[in-house]
């Protein structure tokens, strides 16, 4: 990029299924089908340098994925950011109004006040990994769905029927698994990443797995940052003399998701993570307060190795 992050031209887009509307300053706006051969075509339309452009969009539950792909592909800046923080930016400014066009023009008026953090390039590797994994989860989804089916079911047929799905799923599951760690293993960065973090009592391989793909900046940041990052941090309530109850906000909830009952299982065998536990729990903490602050303090342990490249030591946070 030829400018600094900050002075790069804003472009807002309002992602859909089938449309991407985009906000390419306060006057100018176009919409176009959120279509590989439709990105081409607009990209030639866009009078600034490609490498002096930024494009914003929200989460909207995977549709962002494949332009957000497209223009990392051709290294243009591209961030995507959370939609809630985008609503209560338009609330603030009083901007109540909502369509697609008003919608593109206030994530672009966001991104200039927010400066939201740029997405990073993945190498086809990467990429194929975070897709598994995000696969995995959807079966794992379903898998409990239909267990819940199979408690709940008492005709032959329909068992039967439910038993076949959760066989098929299962084999699935493990081929998933098995592709997980052909991938990690054929990488030497992930290799010994993942040879450092499995020493991690209570720490899978297939949660350092998704800790890898879905969160590539641990090691990069500070402790405060990847709390924060991840949505493990306690935000202040206060206001005057009033001290309110600190809250956790936003973040990863796929990393929170996939540490949950790995932390659980380390609060029980990861010695300084238990002895942490029990500390919160003899002050009063609440279990799931304890549980959260547990979490943060593993995500701490584990960003602290990588960044040090050092091994587990089960008396590291004692």
């Amino acid at each position: 990029m030829n400018k600094t992050y900050q002075t790069l031209n804003k472009i807002g887009v309002d992602v859909s299924k089938q449309k991407l509307d985009i906000a390419l300053n306060e006057v100018d706006f176009i919409s176009i089908d959120n279509d590989v051969n439709a990105f081409e075509a607009f990209l030639n339309t866009i009078s600034h340098p490609l490498n002096n452009v930024h494009f914003i969009m929200e989460a909207t539950g995977g549709y962002e994925s494949k332009f957000a792909d497209f223009l990392l592909k051709k290294n243009i800046a591209v961030s995507i950011v959370n939609p809630k923080r985008v609503r209560d930016y338009a609330k603030a400014m009083g901007k109540l109004a909502k369509n697609d066009r008003i919608d593109a023009r206030i994530i672009r008026s966001f991104a200039t006040i927010a400066n939201p953090v740029l997405l990073n390039k993945k190498s086809p590797r990467e990429q194929k990994l975070r897709n598994i994994i995000k696969r995995r989860r959807q079966l794992l989804k379903h898998q409990t769905t239909e267990k819940l089916y199979l408690e709940t079911t008492s005709e032959q047929e329909a068992l039967d029927s439910i038993r076949a799905m959760l066989e098929q799923l299962e084999i699935q599951i493990k081929a998933m698994d098995a592709e997980i760690q052909a991938l990690m293993d054929a990488d030497r960065g992930y290799c010994k990443k993942k040879e450092l973090l499995v020493e991690v009592d209570g720490i899978g391989s297939q949660t350092v797995a998704t800790l890898l793909a879905n969160l590539p900046e641990l090691g990069t940041l500070s402790s405060k940052q990847i709390s924060a990052l991840v949505g493990v941090a306690p935000f202040c309530n206060d206001s005057g003399e009033r001290k309110g109850k600190k809250m956790i906000w936003g973040g990863r909830k796929q990393i929170r998701t996939a540490l949950y009952m790995p932390m659980l299982c380390a609060i029980q065998y990861n010695k300084p993570i238990k002895a942490f536990y029990d500390r919160l729990i003899k002050k009063g903490k609440i279990r799931k307060v304890a549980v959260i602050a547990c979490m943060r303090k593993l995500l701490t342990i584990l960003n602290s190795m990588l960044k040090n490249n050092t091994r587990w030591n089960p008396n590291y946070a004692e």
